[in-house]
C-alpha cells in the first residue's frame, strides 16, 4: 500500500513537568530568545512543511495547551494522565494517527535546536521505505544516553544506558530521542510495547527492536550533538540561551550589521536587522523588532515590538516599547521612552522624555523632561504633535490634545487644550518679582549657628 500523498503528522511531547527547573511554569514554556521552547519546536515543524500537529501535555497544563494553540491554531491537544514513559505519551495521541497519515514524527518540546533539515531527513527516510527511523548523534561522552545498535547499516535496537551491556556501552552513536514512523505501522508497534523494564515504563525506543524483529525496515539518520541539546534545569536553560544568542548574532552580522561587542547584545528569535546598522554594547532586543538600514543603536538601549526607520538613532539608554515606530532619520536620545507612538521623519527627542500613545510629526522637537500624559487612570488617550512643532523643556501634554504644525509650546507649560498651527502656547503661572524679599527673610529668621 502506498503512502504517497498522505499528510505528515508531528507529535510533540510536552507533558514533562520539569521539576528540576524549580518553577511554577511548565518547563516547555520557559523562553529562549523570547520564545518558549514549545514555540521553537512548533515553528520548526511548520517550516518543515508539516501541517498537522498533535501536542501531548500533562494533566492541568492548560497554559501549555493554550501556547500550542496560539502558535499552531490547528494543533490537536492530548493529555497524558500518568507519566509512564515516552511510548505511553505517544499512546495518548494515538487517536491522531488516522488512516490518512503518512509519516509520523515524534518531537520533544524541550529540545529547541532541532533543524528543519533533520525533520525533512526523517520524513524522506520513511518515504524511502523505512517503517521506523531513529535520529542519532556521535556523543563526546555517551554516558547516560541510549545507544544505537547497528548491523549491516540498519538499526536493530535502541538500548537504554541502564539496560546496556558493557560492550553496548562502548558504542558512541547515541539516541537523540527523535523518531519517525510510517503511519500505518505505528498503532501495531505501540500495541507491542511493554512495561517490563525496571522503570515499569513504556519506552518508545523499544519500537525499533520490535519493528526489526517483525522484519520491517528500521533505519537511522544522524545530526550534530548540539542540535539535540535538551533543557532540564536552569543551568541548561542558560546554556541553551547562550547557544541561541550566538547563532542569532552570527546571522545578523553575516547579513550586514555591526555588533561592536557581540556577546553583550541580546536578540530575539524574530529580530530583523538591516544592513550597515551599528549596535553598540549592551543592547537588548525583545520580540517583534524590525530595524531598517543605516540605524545606530547606542549602548544600554532596550527595544521591544518596535519598528525603526532607516538612518534613525537610538540611545544611549533609549527604550522603545511595543508600538513604537520611528521614521527615517529620527532620533530617540538618552533616557527617552516611546510607547505606541509614531515618530515622524527627522523628529527628535534627545533626552529625558516619555512619549506614549502619540503621533509626532516630521522634524518636530520634543524637549528634555517632556511628558505625554496618556493615561487617566482608566483609559489611554492620544496626543498629536504636528510637523515642525517645538515642544519645550518640561512640557506636560495632557491627552487627548493636539499641537498643530509649526506650533511652539513654551518650557514648563501644561497643555490641556489644542494648540493651533504656528501658535505659541504658554500654560504656566506668571512669574512675580519681590525685590529684597530674601534679604528681609534672612534678617527676620537668622540662621542658627551649628557646631561642627
Amino acid at each position: 500500500m502506498s503512502d504517497a500523498g498522505r499528510e505528515a503528522l508531528a507529535i510533540v511531547l510536552a507533558a514533562g513537568e520539569g521539576t528540576r527547573m524549580r518553577s511554577r511554569t511548565p518547563k516547555v514554556l520557559h523562553r529562549i530568545a523570547g520564545r518558549s521552547m514549545l514555540g521553537h519546536a512548533l515553528a520548526t515543524i511548520a517550516e518543515a512543511g508539516i501541517g498537522r500537529v498533535a501536542v501531548v501535555v500533562g494533566p492541568g497544563h492548560d497554559a501549555v495547551a493554550a501556547e500550542a494553540r496560539a502558535i499552531s491554531p490547528g494543533a490537536e491537544i492530548f493529555v497524558q494522565q500518568e507519566r509512564l514513559g515516552t511510548g505511553h505519551a505517544v499512546m495518548a495521541a494515538r487517536a491522531a494517527v488516522t488512516g490518512d497519515v503518512g509519516e509520523v514524527l515524534i518531537i520533544y518540546a524541550d529540545t529547541p535546536f532541532v533543524s528543519v533539515e533533520t525533520l525533512r531527513g526523517m520524513r524522506a527516510t520513511v518515504a524511502e521505505g523505512a517503517a521506523v527511523v531513529g535520529v542519532g548523534f556521535e556523543a563526546k561522552d555517551p554516558t547516560g544516553y541510549g545507544r544505537f545498535l547497528m548491523k549491516d547499516r540498519r538499526l536493530t535496537a535502541i538500548r537504554e544506558h541502564r539496560d546496556a551491556t558493557d560492550a553496548e556501552r562502548k558504542v558512541t552513536l547515541c539516541n537523540a530521542g527523535l523518531m519517525a514512523f510510517r503511519g500505518r505501522d505505528l498503532p501495531d508497534l505501540l500495541d507491542s510495547l511493554t512495561d517490563t523494564n525496571d522503570q515499569k515504563q513504556f519506552y518508545l525506543t523499544d519500537a525499533a527492536e520490535i519493528a526489526h524483529a517483525k522484519g520491517l525496515v528500521v533505519n537511522a539518520i544522524t545530526c550534530g550533538e548540539d542540535e539535540v541539546l535538551g533543557v532540564n534545569d536552569r543551568a541548561q536553560l542558560a546554556a541553551a540561551e547562550a547557544v541561541m544568542q550566538q547563532r542569532l548574532r552570527e546571522k545578523v552580522m553575516r547579513e550586514g550589521a555591526t555588533l561592536i561587542a557581540p556577546d553583550t547584545v541580546f536578540l530575539s528569535f524574530d529580530t530583523k536587522i538591516g544592513q550597515d546598522v551599528m549596535i553598540e554594547p549592551h543592547v537588548v532586543f525583545g520580540p517583534g523588532v524590525v530595524v531598517e538600514n543605516d540605524v545606530v543603536i547606542h549602548s544600554f538601549s532596550h527595544l521591544e515590538g518596535a519598528h525603526v526607520g532607516r538612518g534613525a538613532s537610538i540611545g544611549p539608554f533609549g527604550r522603545l516599547r511595543p508600538g513604537a515606530k520611528l521614521g527615517e532619520k529620527s532620533r530617540i536620545g538618552n533616557f527617552v521612552e516611546v510607547k505606541n507612538a509614531d515618530i515622524g521623519a527627522g523628529a527628535k527627542a534627545n533626552h529625558l522624555a516619555y512619549i506614549g500613545d502619540a503621533s509626532v510629526g516630521a522634524e518636530s522637537n520634543i524637549g528634555a523632561g517632556a511628558v505625554f500624559c496618556n493615561y487617566d487612570g482608566v483609559n489611554k488617550h492620544h496626543t498629536e504633535v504636528g510637523a515642525g512643532a517645538f515642544i519645550g523643556t518640561n512640557v506636560t501634554l495632557v491627552a487627548p490634545v493636539k499641537v498643530g504644525d509649526g506650533a511652539f509650546v513654551a518650557a514648563g507649560s501644561t497643555i490641556t487644550r489644542n494648540v493651533p498651527d504656528d501658535a505659541l502656547a504658554i500654560g504656566r503661572g506668571r512669574q512675580e518679582m519681590r525685590e529684597g524679599w530674601a534679604a528681609a527673610r534672612r534678617q527676620r529668621y537668622p540662621a542658627k549657628k551649628k557646631d561642627h
